[in-house]
C-alpha cells in the first residue's frame, strides 16, 4: 500500500512539474492555421513553425497567471518535501527502524503533505480555468482563448498526488486496526487457557 501510494504521488509530482512548464495553458486560433499559446512562463505563436518568448516582466502578467505560477511552485515544493518525508517513513526503507511508531507517523505526515499539495494544484487549476471561461464570455467571444492541454495534465497530477497521499496517510489507520486484531487474538486463547487450568 505504501509503495502504491508513493509511486502514485511520484507520478502526480512529475505531471505537476510538466504542467507547470508547459506552454498550452490557454490557446487561441486565428484563422485556419495561425495559433497562439500562452503558458505560465512563455507564449508562443505561429503557423507551422512557432516562435516562443519568455514573459519578461512579472508585473505585466495577468493576476491569474501570477497566482497560478506561485501556487504551482508551492505545490511542487510541498510534494518534494513530502517525497523525502515519506521515504524516511516507509516500511521498505531502513530509516528509523528502531522507532516503529515514529516511522509510521512520519509516513502519515508525508501522505498529508501530498494531499495538501494535490489539493492546491486542483484548486488553482480550476480557478485558472474559471478565469479563462469568464473572460471568454465577458468579451463576447472576441477574445476566444480556450484552456489547453496543460490544464488537463495539471488536473491529473493533482488527483494522482492526492491519491498517493491518501494511501500513505491511511497506512497508519490500517496498521493500528491490524495490531488491535492481533492483540485480541492473542488475548482470547490466553484467557481460555487460564480458565481451563483453574
Amino acid at each position: 500500500m505504501q509503495l502504491l501510494g508513493f509511486f502514485l504521488a511520484l507520478v502526480g509530482l512529475a505531471a505537476t512539474v510538466a504542467a507547470t512548464f508547459m506552454v498550452e495553458w490557454k490557446k487561441q486560433a486565428q484563422g485556419k492555421t495561425y495559433r497562439i499559446y500562452e503558458g505560465l512562463w512563455m507564449s508562443c505563436s505561429g503557423n507551422e513553425r512557432t516562435t516562443c518568448e519568455f514573459h519578461e516582466s512579472l508585473l505585466k502578467l495577468p493576476s491569474e497567471v501570477q497566482a497560478t505560477r506561485a501556487v504551482m511552485l508551492l505545490s511542487i515544493f510541498l510534494s518534494a518535501v513530502a517525497l523525502l518525508v515519506s521515504t524516511v517513513g516507509m516500511k521498505c526503507t531502513r530509516f528509523m527502524d528502531s522507532k516503529v511508531e515514529s516511522k509510521s507517523t512520519t509516513a502519515m505526515i508525508g501522505g498529508i503533505m501530498f494531499i495538501v499539495a494535490g489539493l492546491l494544484t486542483l484548486i488553482i487549476t480550476s480557478w485558472y480555468v474559471k478565469m479563462i471561461v469568464q473572460t471568454f464570455y465577458e468579451s463576447h467571444r472576441l477574445q476566444s482563448f480556450e484552456f489547453g492541454k496543460a490544464v488537463f495534465v495539471s488536473w491529473a497530477g493533482g488527483l494522482l498526488t492526492m491519491a498517493g497521499g491518501v494511501f500513505l496517510s491511511c497506512r497508519r489507520c490500517s496498521r493500528s486496526e491490524r495490531d488491535e486484531s492481533i492483540s485480541s487474538n492473542h488475548l482470547l486463547p490466553t484467557s481460555s487457557s487460564k480458565s481451563n487450568y483453574v
